[in-house]
């Protein structure tokens, strides 16, 4: 009778021929330990003594023995990682690095680049490669130059090998070709690939919104991106650049609109403002206490949306690398009082119970109130919108190193990781969160800009159907306090450079 068994995977392999060697040394070791052992008794060696010597032999001998075993077997183990990785299992063990110059100098170099490379074949009846491998022929390069599409091929070292007409590129004096992309994200091509060299034999990724230039200058596109990395292939990194231009054009032409009425709004409400302090003082002696605190209400509430009124101005100029605010040194106790009575009847009023845990004892941190006060009221404002009736919502503040993490966590509906990873692009509505809740799509754009000019982070942890956790990390007063007053209390000496196109956004976790 013929029995069907499960196939043993590559992976697999390792675990068990590992331990078998172990086992085999451990017992050749233990019957050579016996052995010696028998001639030091037939010698007259006393119980005690021959006891500790044999226990000792034993225990060295065996210890050096499995030291060699591991060193002897660290290619064979590489190797199998390489096949496990190549073969499309999942991994059991890490992908090695070909480049490692250990691997150079015993030759394992070239056995693994022959694995991954022969996996990116699917022809083997190729026996050697040639230019034309990495070119279209000039019948499908033809065809590819009459695309709107760009294509992009990119060798192991990052050299451009091919582009069509529509990629987005410039040549430099030295005839080397760059791509013209203006990345984003912390997570941009470069480091990308950085990470598929370490960790991947075929990874790909996709980017949306990446312009060739910035805003206001002519001729400007934007692009969805993909990426197809495939190692030791001739071409290692192939880019599809689908031109976006005409769709994502109307968001940005959206968002000058809303500057612009930012903008003409800013007046009146300065006005407002000024009419109010003018009436608080001249009525101070009438006033009976809640009428004071009405006032004060007032004159608090006229105060944030004139600083939600800049923030919007801001993240205009935030597009074209100009956004600048004054640090000062501040509580997050503080900021959250600027919001707290808003908070509070948000919450009420939408039947959510709304806990807020900030220890007095916080360091101070660098901070422009209006701004920080607007990016807690949006993330607690996004929970209660994204929470059940009845939800809890948690405010709490905590030391994390040379900053103070705010947390505003929620148990609502959560979101998947697809739609966590593209939360803080500008415009970016899920399709859920379009049909169920009223929004523009910035608010979160916003407030990464904001946090990133305090040269801090925004990060969000979240699970569908059971809730998300958004923290913003701002850097302690002290450890920032001398390039602040360096800088006359600018933020720009607190933002990092990174190789992103808006300089701020190096700093974003997400």
């Amino acid at each position: 009778m013929e029995v069907n068994k499960t196939p043993r995977q590559a992976s697999q392999f390792w675990p068990s021929f590992y331990k078998k060697t172990i086992i085999i040394v451990a017992v050749t070791q233990l019957g050579v330990t016996l052995l010696v052992a028998g001639l030091m008794a037939a010698t007259g060696v006393g119980a005690l003594a021959l006891l500790i010597i044999v226990g000792a032999l034993f225990a060295t001998s065996l210890i050096a023995n499995i030291i060699i075993v591991h060193m002897i077997s660290r290619p064979t183990k590489d190797l199998i990682a390489a096949i496990i990785h190549v073969s499309g299992e999942k991994p059991a063990l890490p992908l090695p690095n070909s480049n490692s110059p250990a691997y150079a100098k015993s030759g394992l170099h070239d056995a693994l680049q022959t694995i991954y490379e022969l996996s990116t074949h699917q022809d083997d009846s190729t026996d050697t490669a040639s230019d034309e491998s990495t070119t279209p022929s000039s019948a499908v390069a033809a065809a590819l130059d009459l695309t709107n599409c760009g294509f992009v091929a990119m060798d192991s070292n990052r050299a451009i090998t091919y582009v069509n007409k529509a990629a987005p590129i410039h040549i430099d004096t030295n005839g080397v070709r760059t791509l013209d992309l203006l990345f984003n994200d912390h997570n941009d091509l470069n480091k990308w690939l950085d990470s598929c060299e370490e960790v991947s034999v075929h990874a790909e990724h996709v980017w949306t919104r990446v312009p060739d230039r910035l805003p206001n200058e002519e001729n400007r596109r934007l692009f969805d991106v993909m990426a197809s990395y495939n190692k030791g292939s001739a071409a290692e990194t192939v880019l599809t650049l689908i031109d976006r231009t005409d769709v994502y054009s109307v968001d940005e032409e959206s968002l000058d609109f809303i500057a612009f009425a930012a903008h003409e709004l800013r007046g009146p409400i300065t006005v407002i403002r000024g009419y109010l302090d003018v009436l608080n003082d001249e009525l101070d002696s009438v006033l009976q206490d809640d009428q004071h605190e009405l006032f004060r209400r007032l004159i608090v509430s006229s105060n944030r949306l004139s600083g939600y009124i800049n923030n919007i101005l801001n993240t205009s100029r935030y597009d074209r690398r100009h956004l600048k605010v004054h640090l000062i040194e501040d509580s997050i106790g503080g900021i959250y009082d600027v919001i707290s009575d808003d908070m509070k009847m948000r919450a009420t009023a939408q039947n959510r119970l709304l806990a807020v845990q900030i220890p007095a004892g916080l360091p101070t941190i660098a901070a422009d109130r209006a701004s920080l006060s607007e990016v807690l009221g949006n993330l607690i404002d996004n929970a209660i919108k994204y929470s059940n009736e009845g939800g809890a919502i948690n405010v709490t503040a905590a030391v994390n190193g040379n900053f103070v993490d705010v947390s505003v966590e929620d148990h609502g509906i959560g979101m998947p990781e697809s739609v966590v990873s593209q939360l803080f692009q500008k415009f970016y509505r899920s399709h859920r969160s379009r049909e169920t809740v009223a929004g523009t799509g910035i608010g979160l754009y916003i407030s990464k800009a904001i946090v990133e000019s305090h040269g801090g982070t925004i990060s969000v942890r979240s699970e569908d159907g059971r809730g998300s956790t958004f923290t913003v990390s701002i850097p302690i007063y002290s450890t920032v306090a001398d390039k602040l007053r360096a800088g006359n209390n600018s933020n720009e000496g607190m933002i990092k450079e990174g190789q992103g196109w808006i300089k701020n956004h190096s700093m974003y976790r997400g």
